[in-house]
């Protein structure tokens, strides 16, 4: 006889669909979506449908195992906990006494989404005094650029577009990034809506959409301002709302009109004349216009004020006026992490290790040197930029390496600790959504594999090892979980706490205050306290470089960053790792379709297999996903081929802004 315990999909993507674990004797048989979810709506992703293949996967890891081999050849000898917890603690005590905490640095983001295990090591390792990470590996410049012009307003919620007239997706690739976004979208276009999309090349989102206007890399900023001019020029600005709800209209119009003529903006985009003029009127005449921005364009060197030029443009179009601007869901501050994270436990301020300089972090760094790296929920070997850089640094036979994962990923393999990591199926948790409004809670639905335990779990062990004891380690999960429910907190107020008990999904309502939660109370297009006070054009970093391509990276239909790699069945759809290129580009090179190539600039190359084809414009590269090096035909991935450079604002990744060129295989 099979039960249904609720749960919610952990990975990092903003639609958290609620699921359905079937169960039988304690071992996961199904997964299914929840009807119940008001989001999700019972539907999942391709990559979530088969789950209980990750969860009851042969290879999972099971037991903690202690390195034999040289590193990065993935041999070690099987250990017990208490071993290898004695161990770690043994090796950082040392480590500390010898060079200092900072030696020893965290590095963890998003494998899990929920906020118990996705937190869990922080309040140990501010205890412990070690180098703090700066999380930027997603889109911070995002949430910079939304900030200096809407400050902390909540984003709508995301069913808007089920009733738009006009939906415009920008730079989001929904069928692989969004899927249950992009069904509120075909709502709207079943009622008549029609449906734009704004990108580098033709996503797999173009065959969902009804017309796709193609703009150059790192555009994005350039386009929004030209769409102003054209607002302003043609009389068609929002000017009762900007009088009324904006400040700093008058400045943004007269530098708009100055600096942005339809000829600039077709020669920094590509896109030409009229088709400007055409998404302007749409988006002034459309009775409920929606647009969807996307993160990869914040992943330039100008990712933050391509951001904040598109949200200006939201204001005076009257997008914004008709609550049709969708960013992301403001569910962040709904549970404050203080009374968990416990930054207060350090004893003094500690330095900041960027985790997209990773690379240079291992490598490079002084003052002192890392000489410990502890990896839970993430995969640098993988992920991170500068891929050559990052694998010299795990290869140092003095960097004492701590993993915790589920499987034996490009970085545990370098791993000289390797420990047993649970999946969201074993563990309590409680998630949050970055795409909609719904939250839920989560108990374990089997118990864990093997002597796998949840992130939580084994940052108490090392906690007690360490001789630190007190709040938060002396409470388990679930006591996590109530205490985070128990912090003061106005979108809590009226909120059901026993559905959500219950493991039920319930939805958020924002807390009442002003439209605008700016300072000023209004759509700020000037800012005065941002060393930036108008939205203007700032250049990539890539700009005109020596090598020909503008590389994009992008999400993979059947992956997600470097998860899911373990799953055979999605490996078949996904195929080998392939470079996009356009007919043109191939022909000058010489290359036919299927065809063994090398990607390559000065950071490294890759081999790879060549796809022609007419949905990338000329000048541009596509790779799409993050492989395992056993998965490539070198042993490189994409990242092998993006730089540690950072965004204009907030320390963020640059994935999309660098230059590659393609010869064939010699």
């Amino acid at each position: 006889m099979s039960t249904l315990v609720p749960s919610a999909c952990p990975y990092d993507c903003p639609d958290a669909c609620g699921l359905l674990a079937e169960v039988e004797g304690g071992r996961l048989v199904a997964v299914r979506g929840n009807a119940a979810h008001p989001y999700s709506r019972g539907s999942l992703c391709p990559k979530m449908v088969h789950y209980e293949r990750t969860v009851n996967h042969p290879d999972r890891l099971t037991h903690p195992m202690v390195r034999t081999g040289v590193k990065g050849e993935g041999k070690f000898r099987r250990a017990s906990w208490d071993e290898a917890i004695a161990l770690i603690a043994g090796r950082w005590k040392a480590i500390a006494a010898e060079h200092g905490a900072e030696a020893i640095l965290p590095y963890s983001y998003a494998g899990t989404m929920g906020l118990v295990q996705r937190n869990a090591g922080h309040a140990f390792f501010h205890r412990l005094g070690a180098s703090q990470l700066d999380r930027t590996i997603c889109s911070p410049a995002k949430s910079a650029g939304i900030e200096a012009i809407l400050g902390a307003t909540p984003g709508p919620d995301p069913s808007v577009a089920s009733s738009a007239d006009l939906v415009v997706l920008w730079g989001v690739n929904a069928v692989a990034t969004n899927l249950h976004f992009l069904a509120y979208v075909k709502e709207a276009r079943k009622k008549g809506a029609r449906v734009w999309l704004v990108d580098t090349h033709q996503t797999a989102t173009a065959a969902v959409a009804d017309r796709v206007f193609v703009v150059k890399p790192g555009s994005d900023g350039a386009l929004a301002l030209g769409l102003v001019h054209l607002l302003a020029s043609q009389g068609l600005a929002d000017e009762r709302f900007l009088a009324a709800e904006a400040l700093g209209w008058p400045e943004l119009e007269a530098a708009a009109l100055a600096d942005h003529p339809p000829a600039r903006t077709e020669a920094l985009t590509g896109l030409d004349e009229p088709a400007q003029l055409e998404l302007a009127r749409a988006l002034a005449e459309a009775r409920a216009p929606v647009i969807r921005i996307g993160s990869g364009l914040s992943r330039y060197g100008n990712g933050a004020m391509n951001v904040r030029s598109i949200a200006a443009l939201a204001a005076v179009s009257g997008v914004l006026a008709k609550n049709g601007f969708f960013w992301d869901a403001s569910t962040g501050p709904a549970f404050p992490l203080g009374a968990f994270t416990r930054p207060d436990l350090m004893a003094r301020p500690a330095r900041t290790v960027n985790m997209n300089r990773l690379g240079h972090a291992l490598t490079e760094l002084a003052g002192p040197r890392v000489m410990s790296l502890c990896v839970y929920a993430s995969n640098p070997a993988a992920v991170a930029p500068d891929q050559n850089a990052v694998l010299r640094g795990l290869a140092r036979e003095d960097l004492f390496t701590v993993v915790h994962e589920r499987f034996l990923t490009d970085t545990a393999r370098f791993a000289d600790v390797l420990l047993p990591a649970t999946t969201s199926l074993e563990h309590a948790d409680l998630y949050r959504s970055y795409g909609h409004y719904v939250v839920q809670r989560a108990r374990p639905a089997i118990p864990p594999l093997g002597e796998a335990l949840p992130n939580w779990e084994l940052f108490r062990r090392l906690a007690r090892a360490c001789g630190f004891d007190g709040s938060p380690f002396d409470l388990d999960a679930d006591g996590v979980i109530d205490l985070l429910l128990s912090a003061p907190s106005p979108w809590l107020k009226g909120f059901d706490l026993a559905a959500l008990d219950a493991g039920r999904p319930v939805t958020l309502q924002p807390p009442p205050g002003p439209r605008w939660r700016t300072p000023s109370g209004k759509v700020e297009l000037l800012n005065p306290r941002h060393r930036e006070p108008l939205p203007r054009l700032l250049p990539t970093h890539a700009g005109e470089g020596a090598l020909p391509l503008r590389l994009q990276t992008g999400p993979a239909l059947y992956s997600l960053n470097s998860t899911f790699m373990d799953r055979d069945d999605l490996a078949a759809k996904r195929g080998p790792l392939r470079v996009r290129l356009s007919p043109a580009e191939a022909t000058v090179r010489g290359i036919a379709d299927g065809a063994r190539v090398v990607a390559f600039n000065e950071l490294g190359e890759v081999a790879l297999l060549a796809e022609v084809t007419a949905a990338v414009p000329d000048g541009l590269a596509v790779i799409e996903g993050v492989h395992w090096s056993r998965d490539t035909l070198g042993g490189r991935n994409v990242n092998a081929l993006t730089s540690q450079r950072l965004t204009d604002e907030a320390g963020g990744s640059t994935f999309y802004d660098n230059r590659i060129d393609v010869r064939r295989a010699g």
